[in-house]
């Protein structure tokens, strides 16, 4: 049976409450806000944008674009652009699954069936969301009309961008390790906002942050990955997560006050759980 687009909006607001409920270093939670943002800021904007990206009167990049649109006029800046490339096909698929397929299988599809309509709607968001660091491009420049499909668009910024480059991979780095660590963590701790929190890390001790990386370069990337990949570590034994909180303020506290937002991390993190939301009630139906 497939999935309705009242139970893909419940997934999706559940999913970046989830995110929002995790402390991430450096990133916006109930623990703590920052950059200029706030945990309401976020919460308003899951309300807004669940409506128009599930709404099946719109293409994918319609969806995306109308969220972005409902993001931008309640809260006047950018939220959760790459929270909506990245759960955008991810609903897609959830809703489209053929009898029998797995939510991976169907992504599969969703990914290789995109459109350059798709592409013109998502290149208007993204100059809409106007994310920090953007700049121009030599091929398939946001301001310019799309001449390709939106995965194929993806494909060419995917060398510096880690959610273009799932669109390249079929969202490999959620399905083969950031989901594990969750079903993981919810297994040994039995709460999803900590299971974000061990993806989060996990995530960001082994992959450079696009967002830091397009504001700063490499400046931080050392330092930070061999932070996270300590607690990770830690984090991977400890029997109860919240004997980490006051390691997890300070790091939050040295990230912020740098100015730093590994905020890439933070959107593959609402995917992570948004795709294991999915899986679960996909078991259910």
């Amino acid at each position: 049976m497939p999935l309705s687009p009242e139970q893909l909006s419940a997934c999706y607001a559940q999913a970046c409450e989830i995110e929002l409920q995790a402390f991430k270093p450096g990133n916006v939670s109930v623990y703590s806000d920052g950059h200029g943002m706030t945990v309401a800021d976020f919460r308003i904007s899951a309300e807004v944008s669940a409506a128009p990206l599930c709404n099946r009167a719109y293409g994918l990049g319609e969806r995306i674009y109308y969220a972005v649109q409902a993001t931008r006029n309640a809260v006047g800046c950018n939220t959760n652009l790459g929270i909506l490339l990245l759960c955008a096909p991810l609903l897609e698929a959830a809703y489209c699954r053929a009898s029998g397929e797995t939510l991976r299988q169907s992504l599969r599809q969703v990914l290789s069936s995109t459109s350059i309509n798709d592409a013109d709607w998502v290149f208007k968001a993204i100059v809409l969301a106007a994310p920090g660091g953007l700049g121009s491009a030599s091929q398939q420049d946001v301001n310019t009309g799309a001449s390709v499909t939106l995965t194929e668009a993806m494909c060419l910024a995917s060398d510096k961008d880690r959610i273009a480059l799932q669109y390249l991979t079929g969202y490999q780095d959620i399905f083969d390790f950031s989901l594990p660590a969750y079903y993981n963590a919810i297994y040994k701790w039995a709460s999803k906002h900590w299971a974000a929190v061990a993806v989060y890390i996990g995530l960001l001790s082994r992959f450079p942050d696009s967002h830091i990386e397009r504001k700063y370069g490499g400046q931080h990337t050392q330092w930070i990955a061999h932070a996270m990949l300590a607690l990770d570590a830690e984090f991977a034994n400890a029997e109860s997560p919240e004997q980490f909180m006051p390691l997890l303020y300070r790091m939050d506290g040295d990230l912020k006050s740098r100015g730093v937002n590994p905020g890439t991390t933070a959107d593959l993190t609402v995917a992570t759980v948004l795709t294991a939301l999915l899986e679960n009630i996909i078991a259910l139906n």
